[in-house]
């Protein structure tokens, strides 16, 4: 590695401060200090090789860096709260592969548990006891889930799921809410429009307008904009469909009163309650969101961490709502590799050590010192911001909060964003490259992990 000191510097430059050489701190309090900086030449190479390989470089959109200005870096390894990229350079993570790391990168158990599973073979393509023993602990677990059907991703699930409520319910019609995301699928892909119930229009080109036709937009954290979709559309909507925790707006936490109100509308007019718990199962508690607020949707997705880092995807609910889904009944959704082994083993694996006592309220009080330092080092330095958290997930944005939807997410800084993030990143802090993305704790994450974040954005805050 080379280094060099640098008081100033350029943003966007193709430097990082590795934290292992930070001066140390005796709390929370640091100044501005002259910081060592990594190079990236590797990640440079590869990246610019990966551009004419592969769509802009990359096989998901956000891992371009497009939002914030300046290349990706290339991870090489990673382990516990740690990643290492393709110059040898160290960084602290709070991106965790985007949520499913929460017992920290390539935990030893999980990982011996999966190389004795790959001895037997990496996919049966036939029914294994695996799928029965992570069914039965999903099942317990999450309070609206009696059956479950797995799939291999996120996206995979909310396609199965929205099949399946228009199939029991009779009726096209869905409601989902401004700046929730629920995979890539065309009826999901859905422009928020400026109304509190606007009629979507696609999001991508591609996606034809009957793809989005009976999928309708409301404002989250607002329940007249719900009511009045409903009022407009009498026994025609077939489901509302949420993230209960937004994690794809940064990071808005739902009023109690909201998810209530929401229930009981669902329930007056005969159509489902979802929830999206693809990043907030087993991730802000062991029973998901609807554990930690207390209402019980009727169906469910999940994914992220129930694979434990392998892909994996599932959606459940009540037992007569499952039983439409094939071959039980006449809704179809198949997966080749749906239930392999791997994935399976790994999220058994991870699924047993969360269940230990402790754990989310663990989560919980390191993602609360890290929001509250960042919050701090940033009103010191005058710079409006808001954040929150739930169990092991986060986020915050530059501009005067509480935020409770996504047009208020869209009032922050986002210059100010792309500037934080890569004085972040070169000073060896990797946190997610959207402002539109929340963060992730793990059970790897130390004391001092965290205190050495919150020194370093006090350096970067002093500075922006």
């Amino acid at each position: 590695m080379k280094f060099a000191l640098a008081a100033a510097f350029l943003v966007g430059s193709a430097a990082a401060f590795n934290p292992a050489f930070a001066p140390k701190s005796s709390g929370l309090k640091m100044s501005a200090v002259e910081t060592g900086t990594y190079t990236f030449t590797k990640s440079e190479e590869v990246f610019a090789e990966a551009k004419e390989l592969m769509p802009g470089g990359v096989s998901s959109p956000v891992r371009a860096f497009k939002s914030v200005g300046g290349n990706p870096v290339v991870f090489d390894r990673v382990k516990g709260a740690y990643a290492w990229d393709v110059d040898e350079n160290k960084y602290i993570d709070y991106v965790g592969t985007w949520g499913p790391a929460i017992l920290g990168h390539a935990d030893d158990d999980v990982l011996a548990a999966v190389s004795a599973t790959m001895a037997k073979g990496t996919s049966f393509g036939a029914p294994c006891p695996l799928e029965n023993d992570l069914a039965k602990m999903v099942i317990d677990a999450v309070p609206s889930v009696e059956m479950v059907r797995f799939t291999n991703s996120g996206t995979e699930a909310c396609m199965g799921m929205i099949r399946l409520v228009r199939a029991y319910t009779n009726r096209e019609k869905v409601i989902k809410f401004e700046g929730c995301y629920h995979g890539h699928a065309d009826s999901f892909l859905v422009q928020a429009g400026s109304g509190v119930a606007t009629l979507g229009l696609p999001d991508s080109p591609g996606v034809p307008k009957s793809a989005t036709q009976a999928t309708f937009c409301a404002e989250y954290n607002n329940l007249e904009s719900v009511k009045a979709i409903f009022d407009a559309n009498k026994d025609e909507i077939a489901a509302v469909i949420l993230e209960p925790v937004v994690g794809n707006s940064g990071f808005i936490k739902p009023d109690k009163e909201f998810l209530e109100g929401i229930r009981k509308l669902t329930e007056e007019n005969g159509a489902l309650l979802v929830f999206d718990e693809v990043m907030t199962g087993f991730r802000v508690s062991y029973g998901g969101a609807q554990e930690y607020f207390g209402i019980t949707p009727d169906v469910t997705t999940m994914g992220k961490v129930i694979g434990g880092g392998l892909p994996v995807g599932a959606y459940g609910g009540r037992k007569d709502i499952m039983e439409m889904v094939a071959p039980a009944g006449p809704m179809y959704q198949a997966g080749t590799l749906s239930g392999n082994p791997l994935a399976m083993t790994a999220g058994i694996e991870t699924m047993k050590k969360l269940k230990q006592d402790g754990v989310y309220q663990e989560l919980e009080r390191k993602a609360k010192k890290l929001v509250d330092g960042i919050v701090a080092a940033a009103t010191k330095h005058g710079h409006a911001i808001s954040g929150d958290y739930a169990g092991g997930m986060f986020g915050w944005y530059f501009v005067e909060g509480p935020v409770k939807n996504f047009q208020e997410a869209a009032k922050s800084d986002a210059d100010k964003f792309g500037k934080w993030h890569r004085m972040m990143l070169e000073r060896g802090v990797y946190l997610a490259p959207s402002l539109y993305e929340a963060g992730f704790m793990s059970m790897a994450h130390t004391d001092e992990d965290i205190e050495k974040t919150i020194a370093i954005a006090d350096e970067v805050l002093s500075q922006l």
